[in-house]
């Protein structure tokens, strides 16, 4: 089944009170997980890291990121009741980390066995190494990224996952462990893949759908779709194109001031999406070609049987003036049209009987 991830990501604008809210739409509307951002904004960027066009265009304000992330922070004591609300939901708890401290927070203090390495961190090798240093199974998602990025990327993990901690990192040993055995058996256990376009929202014509199946043959992984386009066409789209994972935004409200609301889905779009993903998925079926039990009982009325088409006497020869083809289809195939042909009828015909020889 397709795991669906609700992205609230920095969507409660730091506060606790809608954090909560977020949890419970992504419950009401079927998600599997509820995933949010863990930062410290000292430590993810300088005092003149500029915003992104999308991040100055949504919130209509031109400032620091700095600034901007700040207010976006959720305080440890808050993720410490959110993780328990999901518990309580049964709906699971993920978040991101950005910098060295809020991965060990999520890992040793609120004892996450998942992780999500995100797109902009897909080159920070230190952070790559340290999440798969934690041991956790990793979704790593690809937005902006070449197929050398990534494979740089999944070196690091693979050497993370199977070197001793106290092993040098290098170019040489990420490209060792990515050869080696071990380090592909430990790929294929504890990641999983998604294509995303990096841009909000992403336009239609960059989403590169098949790029998916290429990032899953070519790396060999279980591969996914994270989502930044307008409305729910698109993850749909994935999840019958085989996605294992579909993460998607989510907010309260598309109006609320923010860099991510606008790019988001309301709670209702969002439900909407989980019903749609489901159906797709179940839509799939088996790949076998078989009729269904529905199918069954329409042959009879859908198909066609031969059938006399005038008065046929006994011993005389059906021919194409005395058989044609009509429905119901509870006489014989129209497929033995020809080997009947010739034949003598063993029984009176009125026009309109099914033949039955």
């Amino acid at each position: 089944m397709t795991l669906i991830i609700a992205e609230a990501g920095v969507n409660h604008n730091g506060e606790e009170a809608l954090a909560f809210q977020l949890v419970d739409a992504a419950h009401q509307a079927g998600a599997d997980i509820v995933k949010f951002q863990t930062f410290k904004a000292k430590s993810l960027v300088t005092e003149h890291a500029i915003q992104a066009d999308y991040q100055v265009a949504n919130t209509k304000k031109e400032e620091s990121q700095l600034s901007m992330l700040s207010r976006l922070e959720l305080s440890y004591a808050a993720h410490h009741q959110l993780v328990q609300h999901c518990k309580s939901l049964g709906i699971e708890f993920l978040s991101t980390a950005f910098d060295s401290e809020s991965l060990n927070f999520l890992v040793n203090d609120l004892g996450l066995k998942r992780l999500k390495l995100p797109s902009g961190e897909l080159t920070n090798a230190p952070l790559v190494l340290e999440h798969a240093q934690t041991g956790c199974d990793l979704i790593v998602s690809t937005g902006m990224a070449t197929l050398s990025e990534v494979e740089m990327a999944l070196g690091v993990i693979a050497f993370g996952y199977t070197a001793p901690t106290d092993a040098a990192p290098s170019l040489t040993a990420f490209q060792q462990a990515y050869a080696s055995e071990a380090g592909q058996k430990a790929l294929r256990e504890k990641v999983t893949i998604l294509h995303c376009t990096t841009e909000y929202p992403a336009p239609v014509a960059e989403i590169n759908l098949r790029a998916m199946d290429t990032l899953g043959h070519t790396f060999g992984l279980s591969a996914g779709y994270s989502d930044h386009s307008e409305g729910i066409t698109i993850p749909i789209a994935a999840a019958a194109r085989g996605a294992v994972l579909i993460e998607k935004h989510f907010t309260l409200d598309k109006n609320m001031e923010g860099p991510d609301h606008k790019a988001s889905l309301d709670p209702d779009e969002l439900d909407n999406m989980v019903k749609a993903i489901r159906d797709a998925e179940a839509a799939l079926g088996s790949g076998v070609k078989f009729p269904t039990v529905s199918e069954t009982k329409n042959k009879a009325v859908a198909r066609k049987s031969l059938v006399a088409s005038q008065a046929i006497s006994t011993g005389e020869a059906f021919h194409a003036g005395n058989v044609t083809i009509m429905r119901p289809g509870t006489g014989l195939p129209p497929s033995r049209y020809w080997d009947l042909l010739d034949c003598k009828a063993s029984q009176d015909y009125q026009p309109g009987d099914l033949i039955v020889e």
